[in-house]
Formats: structure tokens, sequence, C-alpha cells
């Protein structure tokens, strides 16, 4: 890594900014199909499994493209691999505006997810411009290009109001375009990819690259991610259309009350790699799934009419959460969520330094995984359940299993680093006395009495 001098700041700010801007146009990109597909939903008649598959679909090739752009990313660099994303994505969308039927907008949508696949490769070029003590921070700032989510549930509406859904496509692909040749011409070589071709070293192998995969803990930050990345990217494609069904709002305010939604989500990512740098990852984890919990149960209560019988005849009352309380909720959500992402996140780099694009390309993948299978889950539970705040519930449960495993992980790694100390216990802590053992409240630690 270089010396932190004056000119390398000033070169890292560049790099960050650049690689924020690009990835904010790339999941704006990402998620057009949140606005585009309620029209494209009327058009087709399609019902909502059908509508979830289709908003779904760029998600799944945003996911799978992760891990390879994250091995190609460590082997070409990010500067390269990120500018050929856009580009390719940039021709997708344009041809998107020429599908008329629902296979091919499938099709379709399978390009437009490529811009979803430059997470992983802007994750791996920021990562190698910052030291191990700053990359939590720069980690947050580059992810609060999700906030394209925002960008796009916001404007593009009001886009396709005043242009139709096929010239706000077009309008995308020409943005995306720009951007890529802008970041091309501001940026340059990571230090990492610069000093190798320098040397003359190969790149990395890729089955070397995957090689830290194996590990169950990988999979388990994988599972962190699929909800705080995969159930945002889910809720943001979902909740326009859970607005106009669940309360019956039009396109523009649905589409403004889940960018009130996305925007916390994506924002505050910076706040999260900041309080994971000064308080640890694990501690931000347990507040973002906690928080997340509180959220979701009650928003997964649907609106009940109650009877009761009373003393003087039935009581009729109904339970039912208001639009302003729901809202607050989600951007709650979103605000936990922001942070979980940046935690998950800052572990990468500390445990896998010289695996970042590969880790952090499966872990994105699972994630991004969890952004195409939700919604399709989401559309199932109305079409089979009927109940709208079904999607709320699906998201309860993940979490719950989330947070279950990994303090149960944890405990099993503060119980096997502490293996010997326990020993020394007594089989029935309350007979400590007995031993004159005094235990204390701090992880189970222990001190004999003088």
């Amino acid at each position: 890594m270089q010396p932190i001098t004056p000119e390398t700041r000033k070169k890292q700010t560049r790099i960050l900014g650049m690689s924020t801007f690009a990835f904010t146009v790339c999941f704006a990109v990402w998620t057009i199909f949140s606005i585009i597909g309620l029209k494209i939903k009327q058009e087709l008649g399609l019902n909502d499994t059908e509508f979830g598959i289709l908003i779904a679909t760029p998600v799944l090739t945003g996911s799978l493209s992760r891990i390879f752009l994250g091995i190609w990313t460590d082997q070409y660099g990010g500067r390269l691999v990120f500018t050929l994303v856009m580009l390719a994505t940039s021709v997708a969308v344009w041809l998107l505006a020429s599908v008329e039927s629902y296979p091919w907008f499938l099709v379709a949508a399978l390009g437009v997810g490529l811009a979803g696949g430059s997470f992983a490769v802007g994750i791996a070029f920021v990562s190698r411009w910052y030291d191990a003590r700053q990359q939590g921070t720069a980690l947050g700032i580059f992810g609060m290009g999700n906030v394209g989510a925002a960008v796009t549930n916001f404007g593009a509406p009001y886009l396709v109001v005043a242009l139709g859904w096929e010239d706000t496509a077009k309008a995308y692909s020409v943005i995306l375009f720009v951007t890529a040749l802008v970041f091309w011409f501001l940026t340059e070589e990571d230090p990492v990819t610069a000093a190798r071709k320098r040397e003359g070293k190969k790149a990395p192998a890729a089955f070397m690259q995957l090689e830290p995969l194996k590990k169950l803990q990988v999979w388990r930050f994988a599972l962190y991610y699929f909800f705080v990345f995969g159930g945002f990217v889910a809720l943001a494609l979902w909740l326009p259309r859970f607005y106009q069904g669940s309360y019956g709002l039009d396109i523009k305010t649905a589409g403004m009350l889940a960018a009130a939604y996305a925007l916390p989500g994506s924002i505050f990512r910076a706040l999260g790699g900041w309080l994971s740098d000064k308080f640890g990852a694990r501690k931000v984890m347990y507040w973002t799934f906690i928080g997340s919990l509180v959220c979701l149960f009650f928003l997964s209560y649907p609106k009940t009419d109650y009877v009761v019988h009373g003393v003087r005849g039935p009581i009729h009352f109904t339970l039912a959460t208001p639009l302003w309380l729901c809202v607050t909720l989600t951007v709650a959500l979103g605000f936990f969520m922001s942070l979980g992402k940046a935690a998950v996140y800052k572990h990468i780099p500390v445990y896998y330094p010289g695996h970042v694009g590969a880790v952090g390309g499966l872990v994105g993948m699972i994630g991004g995984l969890g952004g195409f299978f939700l919604p399709i889950v989401f559309g199932a539970s109305n079409d089979l359940i009927g109940v709208w705040t079904s999607c709320f519930m699906v998201l309860f449960g993940i979490t719950a299993i989330s947070l279950i495993w990994m303090h149960l992980a944890i405990r099993r790694m503060e119980m096997a680093a502490m293996a010997e100390e326990l020993k020394k216990l007594p089989e029935l802590p309350e007979m400590a006395a007995m031993h004159h053992l005094k235990i204390t409240p701090d992880e189970g630690k222990q001190e004999r009495y003088p």
C-alpha cells in the first residue's frame, strides 16, 4: 500500500468518489423494473407471480455474475472490468425498449442485470486503495451507491409518465454509457494490480481465488447478506406494488414512498462502515438483526377485524397499520439493513485480504440471489396466501434464522477460545463459592478469590 501522503489521499478520494457514482448509476439501472415493470404488467396482464419473476430476473444475472466478475477483478483490475460491465449493460438496456413479449422481456432483463455485478468489482477495486483501518468506512461509502434504487423509485415514475417506459429505458442506457466513459478517464489502476503489472507477475489462478469458499464462515456471511442486501433489493423492487395494492396509491406516490425506504437503506451504509471500524462488525450485526426483527414484527401484522363477545353484545374493532406507520417502519428497516450491509463487508478484507474479489463476489452473489428469489416468493405469497403483509412475514423468518445462527456461532467460538478456563469451573455454577471462584458477567470470565 502506498504511503498516505496528501497526493495519495487526494487520489483515494477521487477513486472512491468515481466508484461510488458509477455504482449508483449501475444500481439505478439494476432496479429499473421496479417502475417500468408496473407498466409492463398492465400491458401484458401479468399476475403477481409473473410480475415477481420479471422484476427479479435482472437480480439473477447481477447475482450470479458477481463471483466471476470478482475473480476477474482480482486478475485484471477493477478499472477495466468495471468499465466493460457498464458498457455491456448500456447496450442491453437500450435493446430492452424494442421487446414486446413476456419471454423476451425476461431475456432482456438478464442483460440488464449485469449492472448488479458491478458491486463485486467495486468492492475489490476500492478496498485496494485503503488499509484495514479505513476499509470499513471506505466500503461503506462505496456501498451508498445503493441509493440508486431510491433514484429510480423517485425519478423513474416521472420519466415514465412524461416519456413512456420505452424512452425511459433508452435514457437510462445513455446515462450508463456516458458514466462508463467518465469512469475510465477519471480513474486509474489500483496499486495492487499496477504493482503486479510492473513486476511482470501473472494474475492469480481462478481456482486459487476460490479456495476460501470451502470455509463455512464465508457461507454464514453470505446468509447475513442474503437478508441485509437481498432483502433490501427485494423490498425496493416490491414496495411500489405493495403500496399500490395494499393502500391503493398511484404509481408516483408508491414510487416516492418506496424511495423513502431505499434512501436510508443506502446513505447510512457509510455510517455502518464507520461503526464497524469503531465498535466491531459483530456488534453492528447484532444491532441490525434485532432492530430489523422489531420492525418486521409490526409490519407483518395484517389488517384484521375482531369480534369480541362482550357483556352487552358483540364488540367490533379493527387492527391495521396506518400508512404513516408503515412508511416509518420501512424507513427504520432500511436504516438497520444499511448498517448490516457495511458490517458484513467489513469482515471480508480482514479475514481474506488476498481474496476480496472471490469471497466478496460469493457473498454478493448469495445476497443478490436473495434479491432474485424473494420478489418471486413475495408474489407467490400474495397469490397463494392472499395477505399483503406476507412479504414482511418471510423476511421476519429469515432474520430470525440469521440471528440465531450468528449467535450460536459466536458462542461456539467463545467457548472454544475459553476451553481451558472453562475446565476450571465446577459442574454447577452456583457452587462456585465452594471452589473459591467468583463468576463475573463479562463473557463468562472467572477470577479466583484472594
